[in-house]
């Protein structure tokens, strides 16, 4: 039950952490889209790309022209300011005047309704992205559906020589755009909002967006969070009812995961149905994006947490216990690699080439781990002690001078709780490279006292002894029959040595110990009834003295013997003299 119980407490603490991980992907989701909007605006100029040294440097554009990127961009700023003029400035075309400016305002038109929503993934390179090899100085910027066909929104690199070769939307390009314009429905939700609304803008987003972010969005969770404390209260009801127990927990129908991809299709619906500007529709599907690929990563992360679980529910005996030991780590790894790859398709989505940090990444890899090659070798020691299975939690381990009960086994060291109650934390580097003793793995103790017999003990006795001692221990059901060995080991220095060897199956230590103490009492009644005694360690004096001081001294070892003898018949004593006087 405590077992189940931590279990349930780290899942909870779990999903809390990666409840505030999805939170802060999806902040970082909307920061992300803001430098969409806050880049158009007209580029006062654009930095010069640095050309090998054989090349002329190419000239400045104060348009911002020199890129595809930039072009669309300035094009719109200019537009949306209403300076159709400058925004002529853009196109590829002979008109002028009158009728360079409307075309100028109705492309904006055709663009701000109807062009999808990719200006992230246009080229920022000045050569562009020569997507097709065939026409390297053409660039894409998106295809539009109508009445007649797709058209497609090019953009081509035109030399205008001292000025140096721009991008402008392509005349072919130009020349279809009458007739979008024709098609194209200009009322959109923002002609009807008040103009605070639309004008107002913080950080380049206008301010109706902001109100639908923090309004609606909020809105849509409460609504379903409402939802899924309804759908998870019937489905809960209807388990109990099918598999008839009472006591089972309605599940959770709507995690947060699956909450997130929701309010991304409903917005992705949204812009199917509103026809919002280009950057209105820019910033939504961005947003969309950002929280689709939270809701995947959470939702992954929520799949390897319930297969954690399982695995752990199937797991079952001693060694499968030892294995699971390695599913909390792993966990973290593959949620670690989940996250990853999220944040590169992220910036993958937002055109940002990972390829520079990826390899920064590789270089400050190896020097931390240069810099941590100690927590390496004991993460490492970890897993090797894990994966061979030598020690799991709750074992009695011998480590050097420490002796006590394995509380934790991390990736970095194992905790041992001593005889006296202390906590040692021993780094698995070190346990990996010293010979371990696992007292718990034994699957029998042994019984090997010795015992010490008086000298006085006569032949007849010492074969009483040990005939009554064999048949005790053939007759305790506690002891091994194969194993048990009683023998006349040797003469000792001060007693008749009797080795006692068997091995004892029990259950655990302090269940060997009473064994051993009935067993012990046993062979001390063996002892008594033959008549012999323990011996006690003893020590001849040999005294050699001329005969005026012979008497004197033994009179003076009769009374140190008087004396050893009536406190060893007390018990008081462990030491008993025999002394032996010499003239």
């Amino acid at each position: 039950m405590v077992y189940q119980y931590e279990t349930r407490r780290l899942c909870f603490l779990s999903q809390k952490r990666v409840a505030r991980l999805g939170a802060c992907v999806l902040f970082l989701g909307v920061l992300l889209c803001c430098p969409t909007w806050a880049q158009v605006r007209p580029p006062a100029s654009v930095p010069a790309v640095p050309q090998p040294a054989s090349q002329p440097e190419a000239p400045k554009d104060t348009l911002g022209r020199t890129t595809p990127r930039g072009t669309v961009l300035g094009f719109l700023a200019a537009a949306r300011k209403g300076d159709n003029e400058l925004a002529a400035q853009y196109l590829n075309t002979r008109l002028r005047d009158k009728a360079a400016t409307d075309l100028a305002h109705q492309l904006y038109v055709v663009l701000d309704r109807r062009l999808p929503a990719r200006l992230n993934l246009l080229s920022d390179k000045p050569e562009g992205s020569v997507s097709d090899p065939l026409k390297p100085d053409h660039e894409l910027a998106g295809t539009i559906s109508s009445d007649k066909g797709n058209v497609n929104i090019v953009l081509e690199r035109v030399d205008r020589g001292k000025s140096g070769r721009l991008w402008l939307f392509s005349s072919k390009t130009l020349d279809s755009i009458p007739d979008l314009y024709e098609e194209t429905n200009v009322v959109s939700p923002e002609d009807v909002l008040p103009a605070f609304l639309v004008n107002t803008r913080i950080a380049g987003i206008g301010l109706f967006h902001w109100l639908a972010v923090i309004v609606g969005i909020p809105l849509f969770f409460l609504f379903a969070a409402l939802l899924n404390h309804l759908l998870s209260r019937l489905v809960g009801l209807l388990r109990r009812r099918l598999y008839k127990k009472p006591d089972l927990r309605n599940p959770e129908v709507l995690p947060m995961a699956i909450r997130l991809l929701l309010l991304a299709v409903v917005i992705r619906w949204l812009l199917s149905k509103l026809n919002l500007p280009l950057l209105g529709r820019q910033f939504w599907f961005s947003a969309a994006s950002v929280i689709t690929i939270a809701g995947c990563v959470w939702l992954l992360i929520l799949f390897n947490s319930w297969g954690e679980e399982y695995i752990r529910r199937r797991l079952r005996g001693r060694h499968a216990q030892r294995t699971s030991l390695m599913l909390r780590p792993a966990r973290w790894a593959v949620d670690g690699l989940i996250i990853f790859a999220g944040v590169l398709v992220t910036l993958h989505h937002f055109a940002v080439d990972p390829t520079a940090a990826l390899a920064g990444l590789g270089v400050g890899g190896i020097a931390v781990a240069l810099a941590a090659q100690k927590t390496l070798e004991n993460v490492i020691g970890g897993v090797s002690l894990i994966f061979d299975q030598t020690v799991a939690v709750g074992d009695m381990l011998r480590v050097g001078n420490t002796l006590g009960n394995v509380e934790d086994i991390g990736l970095r060291s194992t905790r041992i709780r001593t005889l006296d109650r202390t906590v040692v934390s021993v780094p698995n580097g070190q346990i990996a490279n010293m010979s371990l003793e696992n007292l718990s793995a034994r699957d029998k103790f042994w019984f090997n006292p010795v015992l010490s017999l008086r000298y006085g003990t006569t032949s007849p006795q010492m074969h009483a002894v040990l005939a009554s001692i064999r048949s005790m221990l053939q007759e305790s059901r506690h002891v091994e029959p194969a194993s048990m060995r009683v023998r006349f080991l040797r003469f000792g220095a001060s007693s008749l040595d009797v080795e006692v060897f068997a091995y004892i199956p029990a259950r655990d230590w302090p269940h060997f110990l009473e064994i051993q103490e009935t067993l012990l009492l046993r062979i001390m009644e063996c002892a008594e009834s033959a008549g012999v005694q323990i011996a006690l360690p003893s020590q001849a004096i040999f005294l050699a003295a001329a005969s005026t001081s012979t008497e004197a001294g033994v009179e003076s070892l009769l009374k140190v013997s008087a004396l050893a003898k009536k406190t060893g018949d007390k018990g008081s004593s462990q030491t008993r003299m025999n002394n032996e006087a010499t003239p």
